[in-house]
């Protein structure tokens, strides 16, 4: 009797993990997790948690040598990336901001180090859209084919994934050996937040009008309530530039998740309105994420900051499973 082949996943490798968007995306897309490399050490440890087996090299890496690491990690086929973006939008102020900020955005040449070092057939880069107005994106995009990569730039949008949330994104694809198709998704309609709101659950509400309560928060909720309508509930939205009014229904997905607290649940109990923030678990859900992805480092703030800085999985996993399935183009197989 013959035993059966033993079947070896390709690997990924993870940089500016987080706490694990991307691999988780990936791992789900069929990859085995090598490891990952993350300075932040609540977003490290979480990643830990959630990719035991995954070697995590807590440190920045602007001095990590990238050949250290490909001698310890050993071949690797997908290479993640998620390079710092808080400074692709324009910078002002003062110089020292101004010089913070290049140095920022010059974490995408991160990337490029690691592809020499670990020759992965695929890349797959995430960041903000506004990573497009960068002054060095296109010479940071010629250094990637100039590595023998075909390179496709594509903007996803989240809600178009099964995730309840519209989150538009970047994605800078490439692959030695063929041409990255467009990925897209078989006719999925965008899925409302409200079921995954813990709609009656144990949550402490605090009432709307209490006193103290900003004018802005007061005149937020005023246009809700309007136009909710029928005593509906809605959600307040701090920090929105989108002119909607600083609320939206639950029937649609949940604006875009960031690194601070944004989103507040307004309904109405026993005949007045009450309010309370989104809590860890629904926003979790709100990425992406299963609720058994392991969040327990860190307080609140510490754990929306680390979703907000995340790669929404599904979108991951449906980038990856179009790249492994990428046909070979038998020209570039000669050139490899």
């Amino acid at each position: 009797m013959r035993r059966a082949k033993k079947v070896t996943k390709l690997r990924a490798f993870d940089l500016f993990c987080g706490a694990g968007g991307s691999s988780y995306g990936a791992r789900a897309a069929g990859m085995s997790i090598a490891g990952g490399v993350e300075r932040a050490p609540l977003a490290a440890k979480t990643f830990r948690d959630n990719f035991p087996g995954a070697k995590v090299f807590q440190q920045d890496i602007r001095y990590l040598s990238a050949k250290a690491v490909a001698k310890e990690i050993g071949t690797i086929d997908l290479l993640l990336a998620s390079p710092e973006c808080t400074n692709h939008t324009i910078a002002k102020g003062k110089k020292r901001i101004i010089r913070a900020a290049q140095i920022s955005r010059m974490t995408a040449y991160a990337v490029t180090r690691f592809a020499k070092a670990l020759k992965p057939r695929w890349i797959a880069v995430e960041n903000v859209v506004q990573m497009r107005q960068w002054s060095r994106f296109k010479h940071w995009q010629n250094e990637l084919e100039r590595l023998g990569y075909n390179v496709s730039i594509q903007v996803l949008d989240a809600s178009k994934f099964g995730v309840r949330q519209s989150r538009r994104r970047l994605f800078v694809l490439c692959d030695r050996l063929a041409v990255p198709a467009i990925v897209k998704t078989a006719n999925c309609r965008p899925k409302p937040v409200r079921p995954i709101l813990n709609m009656n659950g144990a949550y402490q509400y605090s009432l709307l009008t209490k006193k103290g309560r900003a004018k802005p928060t007061l005149a937020r909720a005023r246009r809700g309530i309007r136009g909710a309508g029928s005593g509906r509930p809605f959600l307040m939205v701090y920090y929105g530039t989108d002119g909607s009014g600083g609320w939206q229904p639950l029937n649609v997905p949940l604006r875009t998740i960031t690194t601070v607290d944004r989103f507040a649940l307004v309904k109405r109990i026993q005949g007045r309105y009450r309010m309370r923030m989104l809590q860890v678990p629904e926003l979790k859900q709100a990425m992406g994420f299963p609720l058994s992805f392991k969040m327990t480092r860190g307080n609140r703030r510490n754990k929306i900051a680390m979703l907000g800085n995340g790669v929404c999985p599904p979108v991951m996993a449906a980038i990856v499973k179009k790249l492994l399935s990428s046909p070979v183009d038998a020209g570039k197989m000669n050139d490899a």
